[in-house]
């Protein structure tokens, strides 16, 4: 059956394709080089190993950007625009916490996501590690085959075929492997990801991964040397580290072979395993709930003063701790995405949402960034890790009318909170809300000294 092609969005604006197949726990399936998964049919080991991590997991992949399904207008494969790729697709699928299967080419933007993001990723599984592109790609035989690769690229692409190990090296396996190379990307896209990836290293990151890591590498790999894989592993606190028997290179060119590797990341990630998978459905309230919104004041003009880098470093720190901060008061924060660049959360008590509406002003007052922050009550559907209805669309509405690090809430929060000790509402009059027939009243809230 052919994946269903779904599409997200990064926070710089790049369309990543991914596909969702599977039922259990989340596991997110890294790239591993330049492979497209709509082409998966055209190396059947590979596709056997998908088939094998999918048998008792929730299996999500995607194509990095610039290759693939995914959108090819793309200059930037920078360590941190390749973070993002992983960032919006684990917000589109919906689960506050991920696996992640991190082979060769995706091994050092998965260390960099888990420790930028490490609430949410559970287990990280790396194969062919390495702490630097240089390590693993050989920088002089990466600008001889950009080189190439930008004047032929069907040529440079069966070239890549032909490093493979035997089996591969039959006429057969060679042209299929080339081809797949050849479709998954153009030329000056590969060019550009592994000029990038060669000036790449994590170093500094490895002693700040606090997720559980299993280092997962063939003892003959001619690709990438055990040692390098040793060295990451001796860098990440706790990790384990699993050597296969067998030549290395990620093409499981047997059958046996790609049920081996996909039993090593089977039984790793089992040990973890809860019950339900983690996603915002099973722990959000159901029905009624009390709807906290959050929005960073005026995001596209501190961008532009800040830089990007800095912009988005600040507001995924402040983001991080707002989830916290929900998750501390009662209530849930939502996973899939948001209008703006702020963070959603449900709650079954209105108390529990303006404590922690006022631990998230108390936040962003410690950064750079104000938020308008903003509470209705109502019902809601949950569908697909996000929360949708009027509620949503009033409690947005309502955080658009607030001035930077105020509160404001509608009627009904503040008749469910009016008995909160240590708390004042202050009148504001009644609202037209965009898109709302009615009109709104609404309150600031004011905590007593």
């Amino acid at each position: 059956m052919e994946p269903q092609i779904r599409y997200c969005t990064t926070a710089d604006g790049v369309s990543i394709a991914y596909c969702v197949s599977g039922e259990g726990p989340p596991l997110l399936a890294c790239p591993h080089l330049i492979e497209s998964f709509g082409l998966d049919h055209m190396w059947p080991p590979y596709e056997q190993f998908m088939s094998a991590l999918a048998r008792h997991r929730r299996l999500i992949r995607f194509d990095t950007r610039g290759l693939g399904l995914s959108d090819h207008n793309v200059t930037d494969f920078s360590l941190e625009a390749l973070i993002r790729d992983i960032d919006a697709v684990v917000t589109a699928v919906g689960f506050d916490t991920v696996d992640i299967w991190a082979p060769l080419a995706s091994v050092m933007r998965a260390i960099g996501y888990a420790v930028q993001r490490p609430s949410r990723v559970r287990n990280l599984v790396l194969y062919q590690a390495h702490e630097s592109g240089a390590d693993a790609f050989r920088p002089e035989r990466i600008k001889g085959m950009a080189a190439l690769a930008r004047s032929d690229w069907r040529t440079a692409a069966h070239a890549m075929a032909g490093s493979m190990p035997a089996p591969i090296s039959a006429a057969s396996g060679l042209y299929m492997v080339g081809e797949w190379n050849r479709k998954s990307a153009t030329g000056e896209a590969y060019a550009c990801l592994m000029e990038a990836m060669i000036e790449t290293t994590v170093a500094e990151l490895l002693p700040g991964v606090a997720t559980p890591t299993l280092i997962l590498h063939h003892r003959s790999d001619h690709f990438v040397p055990v040692r390098f894989a040793q060295k990451v592993a001796a860098q990440i606190v706790g990790s384990r580290m699993r050597i296969l028997d067998g030549p290395g290179g990620f093409f499981f060119v047997t059958e046996d072979r790609a049920r081996d590797t996909a039993d090593a990341v089977e039984g790793f990630l089992r040990e973890g395993d809860d019950p339900t998978p983690s996603s915002v459905a099973p722990s959000a309230p159901s029905g009624m709930a009390v709807v906290l919104f959050t929005d960073i004041v005026d995001s596209t003009a501190l961008t532009e003063r800040l830089g990007d880098t800095v912009f988005r470093t600040a507001s995924r720190t402040l983001d991080e701790g707002m989830r916290a901060a929900m998750r501390d008061a009662g209530g849930t924060p939502v996973e899939g995405k948001v209008l703006g660049d702020g963070v959603m959360g449900v709650f079954t008590s209105a108390s529990q949402a303006i404590a922690a509406a006022r631990r998230c002003i108390e936040l962003s007052a410690k950064s750079e960034l104000q938020l308008h922050v903003g509470l209705h009550a109502g019902d809601v559907i949950h569908e697909k890790g996000n929360v949708y209805g009027g509620a949503v669309n009033i409690a947005s509405r309502v955080c658009g009318l607030s001035a930077p690090g105020e509160v404001l809430v509608s009627d009904i929060v503040r008749g469910l909170a009016r008995t909160s000790a240590g708390v004042e509402f202050e009148d504001r009059g009644e609202q037209a809300l965009k898109g709302i027939d009615d009109a709104v009243r609404v309150y600031e809230v004011r905590w007593r000294e």
